[in-house]
């Protein structure tokens, strides 16, 4: 017997939208400070651990360094960033904070959760939706995707 899901009854749409509709209200509040979703996600990695090598920032979120070096060769013009060459391995570059993107962590933070709080999305339960995402790509981690 063949089954099929309507587009609205597929997991991955719903996950999709979801993925989309978070860039897109973080687009609008990091707009004013002249920042893209992916340079947020560079800037909340080193604002727990700053002075990382590239290839670090780039596993935590994900990317390749062909995906990460324009992101951050375009906040080093920015300002926000800085990139000196690793003593220890001269072909990996350490990426540090300046004290711009430092100065701008709690306004930027204080943007995001005043929208969170906003829209009211803490009471969509967060919490379990946070637990059931982590669990969902820790599955798709063990299939080596």
């Amino acid at each position: 017997m063949e089954h099929r899901l309507k587009l609205e009854q597929q997991l991955c749409f719903e996950v999709y939208k979801a993925s989309s509709n978070f860039t897109k209200m973080y687009a609008r509040v990091l707009e004013p400070f002249h920042l893209t979703f992916p340079q947020y996600l560079v800037l909340l990695v080193l604002w727990e651990d700053d002075h990382l090598v590239m290839k670090d920032i780039g596993a935590r979120l994900g990317h390749g360094t062909g995906t990460l070096n324009p992101i951050i060769n375009r906040m080093i013009d920015q300002g926000r960033l800085t990139k000196q060459q690793s003593p220890d391995d001269k072909r990996a570059w350490i990426i540090s904070l300046t004290d711009k993107a430092i100065n701008e962590h709690g306004p930027i933070s204080q943007a995001i959760y005043d929208k969170l709080m906003s829209c009211n999305f803490l009471d969509v339960n967060a919490v379990t939706l946070m637990k059931n995402l982590k669990g969902l790509n820790a599955f798709f981690d063990e299939m080596n995707l």
